[in-house]
C-alpha cells in the first residue's frame, strides 16, 4: 500500500492527536473522513474543508458501520478517560463494536494509539488507565482485521494532557514536595514523531498484524523531566523532594489543585507512573524508516511544544512563527487548560469618529505624545524598569507619526502592524514573563467605529502568576484609562499630536494637558 492514496476513518478527530493527524494524512495525499460524535467541533480546524465529517459514536455499531463504507485504514484513537469509574468497560465495548464493523466493511486495516505497558508487570497489577488501553490493543490484534497497535508513554506537544501537567506542575511550583513515582523512568515521544508513525502505519504490508513500542531517544525520570522543562523554558532549577506519603491516589488531587487538568483525568495518569515504561524494541523502523535526527530529542521536543510562547503572534492566531503549521502547535479544540496560562484585560469601546481618526491616534501613541493614562504610573514602571537594569520610558519613538515592525516604543517594540486596524507591542521590560499590547480601530456591523484593547501576560513561574494578580487592581486605572482616552482623542479629532489645527510642541502639549484633565 505504500504510496497509494488511501481512505482513511479518524475517530477522536476533535481530539488531541486526531485533530492533528487529518492534515498529516491530507497532506501526504489520503482522503480522510472524520467520525465524531459533535461534528461542528471540527469547524474551526484549518482542514476542517478538506475532509469529510459523519456523526456518530463508536459504542452506536450503527453509525460506526455507515462511517466504515469504503475505508481502507481505520484509526483508532478515542477512549473514555475521564468518562467516570466504567471507563473500561466502555473502552471495551466500543472496541469490539469497532474491530466487527471493521471486518464487515472489508477494511484493509486497524490502526490505534495506546500505552506503553511495563515489562514483566501483570496486566492485573497495571493502573486502570494502562489495563484498559493494553486490553484495548489486545481486541484488535485478535480481530480478523491486520491492526497496527502503537504504543506510547509520554507524549510531548502543546495539549497532551501528560505534557500539560509537566508543563504546569514546572511553571507553577519553584519547589516541589512531590511523591515517589517522579523517581520512575519514561521514554517520553515528540507528537511529531508520533504522527509521523501514525501516517506510515495506514501502509504496511499486509502481514504485519501486531504491536510496536514507539519513544523518543531519551528515558527520563519525570524528576528529570521536570528539570529539563524548567531548563529549556527559561526557569531557575527547580527544587524536588519526594514523600512517600503521596500515594497516585492523594498525588492525582494534588496535581488537580496545582495544574487546571482535571482530576479525573490526573488520577489515571499519575497512577500510570508507578511503573516503569520504556521501550524495549524499535521495529516500527523497519516500515516507517526514521529520517536524520528522528525521533526527536526530549530538549528538542519540548522546545517545539513551548512554540505557542515563543512568539506573540500565537496571542492572536493559532500558528507559530518559527514553524507554520506545525504539528506540535495548539489548536482552537484543545482543552482550555492546555498550552500554558495566557491572562489578558480586554476592554472595547465605542468611538464618535470615523476609523482613520482612531488609527491616527493608534499610531501616534508613545514617547512625546504619552500614553493616554495616568502618566504617574507609567513614569513609576519606567523608574522601577531602570532601576532593575531595564530600558525605561526612554526610548521614546523613532517617528512621531508613523511606526514600523521593528520601531522601539519607550519599553515595548513594535511586533506587528497593520495600517488602519491592528497595531501590537511585545513588552521589553524586566517582566516575570512575556507581555502584549495589542490596539485595534474596528467597524461594528452596524458600521460604527470601536476600539479594541487587549493587554495579554504570560507569567514565567510562580512569580509571574503573583506579578499579575498583584498588578491587575490596577488594570481599571491604567487600562481602563488608556481605552477611554483613546476613544475621546479620536472623537475630538486629535491625534496623539493632538488637534488637526495645531503644530509642533505646543500642539502636543495641548494634547496631553487635554486628556488628563
Amino acid at each position: 500500500m505504500d504510496g497509494e492514496r488511501l481512505h482513511c476513518l479518524v475517530t477522536g478527530a476533535s481530539g488531541y492527536i486526531g485533530g492533528r493527524l487529518v492534515p498529516e494524512l491530507l497532506r501526504a495525499g489520503h482522503r480522510v473522513r472524520c467520525l465524531a460524535r459533535s461534528p461542528g467541533k471540527l469547524r474551526d480546524h484549518p482542514w476542517a474543508q478538506d475532509a469529510e465529517t459523519v456523526g456518530g459514536d463508536v459504542t452506536d455499531a450503527a453509525s460506526v458501520a455507515e462511517a466504515m463504507r469504503g475505508i481502507d485504514v481505520a484509526y483508532y484513537l478515542v477512549h473514555a478517560l475521564g468518562s467516570g469509574s466504567g471507563f473500561e468497560d466502555t473502552d471495551r465495548r466500543a472496541a469490539r463494536i469497532f474491530a466487527e464493523q471493521a471486518h464487515a466493511a472489508s477494511v484493509r486495516r486497524i490502526v490505534y494509539l495506546g500505552g506503553l505497558t511495563p515489562a514483566g508487570v501483570p496486566e492485573r497489577s497495571l493502573s486502570p488507565h494502562l489495563r484498559s488501553r493494553a486490553e484495548v490493543g489486545r481486541i484488535f490484534l485478535e480481530a480478523p482485521v491486520p491492526a497496527t497497535v502503537l504504543r506510547a508513554a509520554v507524549v510531548i506537544g502543546s495539549g497532551s494532557a501528560s505534557f500539560e501537567m509537566l508543563r504546569y506542575l514546572t511553571e507553577r511550583l519553584p519547589v516541589m514536595v512531590t511523591p515517589r513515582w517522579v523517581h520512575t523512568r519514561t521514554q517520553p515521544i515528540g507528537v511529531r514523531d508520533v504522527l509521523r508513525y501514525l501516517v506510515g502505519a495506514a501502509g504496511m504490508p499486509p502481514d504485519v498484524d501486531r504491536a510496536f513500542d514507539i519513544g523518543g531517544p531519551d528515558v527520563l525520570t519525570y524528576r528529570e523531566m521536570m528539570g529539563r522543562y524548567a531548563a529549556v523554558a527559561g526557569l531557575r532549577r527547580r527544587l524536588v523532594v519526594p514523600v512517600p506519603v503521596l500515594t497516585p491516589r492523594l498525588s492525582s488531587h494534588w496535581v488537580g489543585l496545582v495544574t487546571p487538568v482535571p482530576a479525573s483525568i490526573a488520577r489515571p495518569l499519575t497512577e500510570s507512573l508507578r511503573h516503569e515504561v520504556v521501550c524495549h524494541e524499535h521495529d516500527i523502523a523497519r516500515y516507517v524508516p526514521d529520517p536524520p535526527g528522528r525521533p526527536l530529542p526530549f530538549d528538542e521536543a519540548l522546545a517545539l511544544a513551548l512554540c505557542k510562547v515563543r512568539d506573540a503572534q500565537v496571542a492572536t492566531r493559532w500558528s507559530s512563527a518559527a514553524v507554520p503549521g506545525a504539528p506540535s502547535d495548539p489548536l482552537p479544540t484543545d482543552p482550555d487548560w492546555a498550552g500554558g496560562s495566557l491572562y489578558q484585560d480586554e476592554r472595547h469601546l465605542p468611538v464618535d469618529a470615523p476609523r482613520a481618526s482612531l488609527w491616527k491616534v493608534v499610531e501616534g501613541i508613545g514617547g512625546d505624545n504619552g500614553w493616554y493614562s495616568f502618566p504617574l504610573a507609567w513614569a513609576v514602571r519606567g523608574w522601577l524598569d531602570r532601576f532593575v537594569g531595564g530600558v525605561g520610558l526612554r526610548r521614546g519613538r523613532r517617528d512621531a507619526e508613523r511606526l514600523r515592525v521593528g520601531d522601539s516604543l519607550d519599553f515595548w517594540r513594535v511586533e506587528e502592524i497593520e495600517p488602519g486596524r491592528l497595531l501590537r507591542l511585545r513588552a521589553e521590560m524586566r517582566l516575570p514573563g512575556l507581555a502584549w499590547l495589542e490596539m485595534y480601530a474596528e467597524t461594528d456591523t452596524d458600521g460604527r467605529t470601536r476600539y479594541r484593547q487587549r493587554a495579554l501576560f504570560h507569567p514565567r513561574g510562580l512569580l509571574g502568576h503573583a506579578y499579575w494578580w498583584s498588578v491587575s487592581p490596577f488594570h481599571a486605572v491604567v487600562f481602563g484609562g488608556m481605552a477611554r482616552n483613546i476613544a475621546q482623542a479620536a472623537a475630538k479629532g486629535m491625534s496623539a499630536r493632538g488637534p488637526a489645527v495645531r503644530t509642533g510642541r505646543a500642539r502636543r502639549s495641548h494634547s496631553r494637558k487635554d486628556l488628563r484633565q
